[in-house]
């Protein structure tokens, strides 16, 4: 017996050996990939761009346990290094679906061949999705605005496509710079910033991987010039949530060297509110003012969508349970809204959101069917969205479930919704979650024709990752997705 323990011991080590040093052989091949071509490697929907060798042994371990689908390095690996024998041009690829896909196969294809022929729609040489690089300027630079300056700074590469190029901000006092500098690299929250950041004293600049980014003095829009710092084009985003309104909004765009505004904020009046994936094809024709909507309703929207296209919601009710947010006090201390006056950090506070009603705005069909409230909790970040809904039909929970997580897996949802299939997890584990929200399959409850959903979310990160996909959209750098059609889950 204890000759099969040694022996079991040596091949768990071995076999963990092996995985290890396919992680670390697919690091350079990704980075390659992503660099000098535009592709953009996933496992399903997960880029694993500047990601380590553990990082993407984990990534593997969480599809294996969210979709009970054996996908290990050993399967990855070979496919990734086919793709790298060809020459492809800008797009997302996803190893988890070209797997699956694969291991259906029962003709023999060689690994080099299935790649060929499944690629074959991008294998088109590199090239760039845009002649320049598209010009942002961040208004603001709090949480949403630190945020989206990293993801823009990871999203650089070869700094073809996306460029920050300024940061607005109200004057500061002394060592306003570095100050500034030091918030961008350490966040008590999202850890670290994993990239350079230095200080250019003589053009008031900071120096984020590599690329120049002005940082700009001004009490209001009006007072910018973007143009004198060599700027055009440029999308704003307006992270301070000060102005909603087209008219407040147009003062962004009325100055030199700007061109659109991007709200990070519900817009008011007849501002076009965009939750990319769910309303946001023709956005580019839709003016000049948009915005970006909450992050509650780019977490719900895209759940209440695939469940409406699938089953129809008769009526419903949201129950948002929200971290506590920059506006609430530390302690208690006046406040113009109510209850927020009490300290954030010690108690549960029920307020009012406007999610339920913000959805008729990016899904027509749902309006006047939904209500919902919110409680703000003393936890920093991340949120869950409870959403007791009433369908047309009768169902089950295997089967929402199962909905879920093809649309999770494949179409436009993809990218917006991730699906978690475990009784362990907590807020905590969704800290720096990409996905618009996170559907909590283990606690789906079905009766008939009633169903509770429960959906987390990254208010901050995914948040901020649904901003800047509005900001591709916009600079028309969209990437198509392959493999076409997801593996069956």
């Amino acid at each position: 017996m204890s000759d099969q323990i040694v022996e079991k011991s040596e091949r768990t080590l071995q076999e963990w050996s092996q995985q290890q040093r396919n992680a670390e052989a697919m690091v350079p091949i990704i980075g390659e990939l992503y660099r000098a071509h535009g592709v953009i490697v996933t496992l399903f929907s997960h880029s694993l761009v500047n990601k380590s060798p553990l990082e993407i042994l984990e990534l593997h371990r969480k599809s294996r346990s969210n979709l009970e689908n054996e996908i290990s390095l050993v399967d990855t690996f070979p496919i990734l290094s086919a793709m790298a024998e060809l020459d492809l041009g800008p797009s997302r690829i996803d190893l988890g679906n070209l797997c699956g896909h694969f291991a259906a196969r029962s003709d023999g294809v060689s690994v080099g061949d299935f790649v060929r022929d499944e690629l074959a729609g991008i294998a088109t040489g590199k090239a760039s999705i845009r002649s320049n690089p598209q010009d942002v300027v961040l208004y603001g630079f709090g949480r949403i605005g630190r945020l989206v300056a990293r993801i823009l700074a990871g999203k650089t590469g070869g700094g073809e496509n996306l460029r920050l190029r300024a940061i607005v901000v109200r004057p500061g006092g002394d060592n306003d710079l570095a100050k500034r500098a030091s918030l961008l690299r350490r966040d008590s929250i999202h850890g670290p910033f994993t990239g350079e950041v230095t200080i250019d004293p003589a053009d008031n600049a900071l120096i984020i991987n590599g690329n120049l980014v002005h940082v700009i003095y001004a009490n209001g829009p009006e007072e910018c010039d973007y143009e004198s710092y060599g700027i055009s084009d440029a999308i704003v985003v307006d992270n301070t949530g000060k102005w909603r309104t087209r008219e407040e909004l147009g003062m962004h765009v009325s100055v030199p060297g700007a061109s659109k505004v991007i709200l990070t904020a519900p817009g008011k009046g007849d501002v076009p509110n965009i939750v990319y994936g769910v309303n946001h094809h023709g956005m580019t024709e839709s003016g000049d003012v948009l915005s970006a909507a909450s992050c509650t309703t780019n977490a719900i929207a895209p759940v209440l969508k695939a469940v409406n296209d699938e089953y129809t919601i008769k009526s419903g009710h949201i129950e948002s349970i929200h971290a506590f947010t920059n506006d609430q006090n530390l302690i208690d201390n006046y406040h113009k809204k109510e209850r927020r006056g009490r300290a954030a950090p010690l108690n549960m506070v029920v307020t009012e959101t406007g999610a339920a009603k913000a959805v008729a705005k990016c899904l027509p069909e749902l309006g006047g069917k939904l209500t919902g409230n919110a409680i703000r909790v003393p936890t920093p970040n991340v949120s869950l969205a409870v959403m007791s809904l009433n369908l047309e039909r009768e169902t089950t929970v295997e089967a929402v479930n199962g909905h879920l997580l093809k649309t999770s897996l494949e179409g436009d949802l993809q990218n917006q919704i991730e699906y978690v299939n475990s009784t362990e997890v907590v807020s905590s584990d969704f800290v720096g979650n990409r996905f618009a929200g996170i559907v909590d399959a283990k606690a789906t409850i079905v009766q008939g024709k009633h169903a509770v959903v429960y959906v987390w979310y990254d208010n901050e990160f995914g948040y901020s990752r649904q901003v800047v996909r509005c900001l591709e959209e916009l600079a028309g750098i969209v990437m198509p997705n392959f493999p076409k059609r997801a593996v069956n889950a």
